[in-house]
């Protein structure tokens, strides 16, 4: 038997004969029905497949919004089908629900009943902000981070307030470094000025005077467009902002963490698909960041997922992630999407975990040609594309700027222990506005440990700025080895283009790196062992210094480069002069000279036919293809 879709009529009818030149089977997804949800769909997907059918089925989705009661699960038994929108439609898939009863309250506010537990609240696709506390800006932590468990606050003034210890939900955000901190208040101490906090830091959550804010306290509510939850009264209450009409309104609250779960199924395809309105949830015991948000929910997870594919789908108004190839994942696709508006980030492949046998194992996967913006609304730290444990994998012709920490970061074990990653190819990436004061120890492209075959080429990164320390274009953290970084173009970062912590033969060739803020080149950690190669790259600069951090000793290479301070003074490597920096070994065929870009000010650094590079054996970077294709 098929399932067919008559192209004029829009009704799904059941064939009882069958062509036997047909090979694959098409169902219809509609509003009208006769199947109304994917979960409909894909019982009746199962039912051919009981009668023995085993070709591949396509599942074109009509517009409409299709809201998910329960996450849409898919097994084994589910694979070899495509979800697809209808030619030329629109249909999303939400995981939220329809608040009304909407009624004036008090002043400008308005309440509707509210039955569960969200987190999120979006107003006719606008995302509304949580009643926050300081409306803008931050409050201040008195001093250090606390180490107490649980987890300390000292406040200034009348920053938290006693009655908000009841509550039972007013929380907490807390800036630290790289990470940041999401927990209840759970008792205010007025006398000593100490809030305590629900959960336990890890040993990494630390920072002098560090930044905080405070979401869902019932009196925050005092501006337009901040909604509070009172989970106890069952009722959520809404500050309108000008010209919104909550009677003509569609007001829309997160059910569902996860739209999709998949385990073990093969050859699914999910394609022009539009992906709304999964919550984030911290527990009651709140939550405290390690790095990259990596425990966030995501909209599509995926485990023993073989050729998985998503392509030319939306996700925005999610509360983590929006796709995670996870454990035993192999050869996915995650191609021409458009994700944005998300509480967390974008893509993660791989686990924290290393995973032995094959079976549990992740690699070979394709990310490319995705747009990732406007990300970590929720959890700061989120990350574009995240990959760990994980080889073999292209990221590339990617777009993703705007958000508060590392664009790309692959890697996940840390100094020089084995680990599951190599082999991985990152290129043609344009990245840009990064960090934005945010956090700070990030870089545009973050790598960890060892990771033999792994090339870092070909992509146009700018504009990344760090809170205090850490605003890097290429970071090279702890362990990073045999790493090949060419071909890249790096410009106006905080700290500088280019810094390696530590690691272990690297390869850094025929780059540009510009307009680093305090520095241009920074190195940190001096071992018994050639750290890295820095040969034929060209360094412009207008501020700050040449190298920054650590120079001593001479486990490193540096030779065929061009350097140029636009300011005319003379260039200090290290803090010595020109003429014993290259007596000690380093640049002895490098040079001091202006490269002849054609208007670097404005991000064109096309080199002069008449450049020193060339002569240096500079070749030409191709940029023409960065970013989505």
């Amino acid at each position: 038997m098929l399932f067919s879709q008559f192209r004029g009529g829009g009704t799904l009818l059941l064939l009882l004969a069958l062509s036997p030149a047909l090979e694959a089977a098409t169902l219809t997804v509609s509003p009208r029905g006769p199947l109304t949800s994917l979960a409909e769909a894909r019982d009746a997907v199962r039912k051919l497949r009981e009668q023995g059918k085993p070709e591949p089925v396509t599942v074109l989705v009509r517009a409409g919004t299709y809201r998910l009661s329960e996450t849409f699960t898919l097994g084994a038994a589910d694979s070899n089908v495509t979800y697809a929108a209808y030619p030329n439609e629109h249909p999303v898939i939400s995981g939220g629900r329809v608040i009304s009863g909407w009624r004036k309250s008090r002043g400008s506010i308005w309440t509707a009943p509210a039955t569960g537990d969200f987190h999120q609240f979006f107003v006719n696709g606008r995302r509304a902000q949580r009643a926050r506390s300081p409306n803008y800006g931050f409050y201040r932590i008195d001093g250090p981070s606390s180490q107490n468990k649980p987890f300390l606050l000292k406040y200034r003034d009348n920053e938290i307030h006693k009655s908000w210890e009841t509550a039972g939900d007013v929380e907490v955000i807390a800036l630290l470094a790289w990470a940041e901190i999401r927990m209840p208040i759970t008792q205010v101490d007025e006398a000593t000025h100490t809030a305590t906090l629900a959960g336990n830091p890890r040993p990494s959550n630390r920072e002098v005077d560090a930044r905080y804010w405070i979401e869902n306290a019932p009196d925050a509510l005092d501006m337009p467009g901040e909604w509070y939850l009172d989970k106890k009264a069952g009722q959520v209450s809404y500050w309108p902002v000008s010209g919104e009409d909550l009677t003509q309104s569609e007001i829309v609250a997160p059910v569902l963490q996860k739209l999709v779960q998949i385990d073990g199924a093969h050859d699914v395809t999910f394609r022009g698909l539009d992906f709304r309105h999964a919550d984030w949830s911290i527990g009651p015991q709140g939550y405290a960041d390690a790095q990259a948000a990596t425990e966030a929910a995501s909209a599509i997870e995926a485990v023993a997922a073989d050729r998985l594919v998503v392509e030319k789908c939306s996700f925005s108004e999610l509360g983590g992630y929006a796709v995670w190839l996870g454990r035993g994942s192999k050869h996915g696709r995650i191609a021409g999407n458009h994700i944005f508006d998300m509480g967390g980030g974008g893509i993660k492949i791989g686990e924290v975990v290393k995973r032995t046998g094959d079976a549990d194992q992740n690699y070979d996967h394709m990310i490319s040609d995705n747009e990732i913006h406007n990300i970590g609304l929720v959890y700061p730290a989120a990350i574009g594309i995240w990959a760990a444990q994980s080889s073999h994998n292209t990221i590339a012709h990617n777009d993703i700027h705007d958000l508060f920490y590392t664009a790309i970061s692959v890697g996940w074990t840390w100094g020089y222990a084995p680990n599951l990653c190599n082999h991985n190819i990152i290129e043609f990436n344009h990245l840009y506005n990064i960090g934005k004061g945010m956090l700070s120890d990030m870089g545009a492209i973050y790598t960890l440990g060892v990771q033999e075959g792994t090339v870092i080429r070909n992509n146009l990164i700018h504009d990344l700025t760090s809170f205090t320390y850490g605003g890097w274009g290429i970071y090279p953290d702890e362990g990073s080895s045999d790493l090949v970084i060419e071909n890249n173009i790096v410009y106006r970062t905080k700290s500088a283009g280019f810094h390696q912590h530590y690691g272990a033969n690297n390869m850094v060739r025929n780059n540009i790196f510009a307009f680093g803020g305090e520095y241009q080149i920074m190195r940190t950690r001096v071992e018994d062992h050639l750290s890295f190669t820095f040969d034929r790259n060209i360094i412009y600069f207008d501020s700050g210094l040449l190298l920054g951090s650590n120079w001593a000793g001479d486990q490193y290479r540096m030779n065929h480069n061009l350097y140029w301070d636009a300011r005319g003074i003379p260039i200090l490597p290290a803090g010595k002069s020109w003429e014993t920096w290259q007596s000690l070994g380093q640049d002895t065929d490098s040079l001091i000279a202006d490269p002849m870009f054609a208007d670097p000010a404005s991000g064109n650094f096309k080199l002069s036919p008449r450049s020193p590079a060339w002569k240096m054996g500079w070749k030409a970077i191709d940029m023409s293809t960065v970013g989505p294709r």
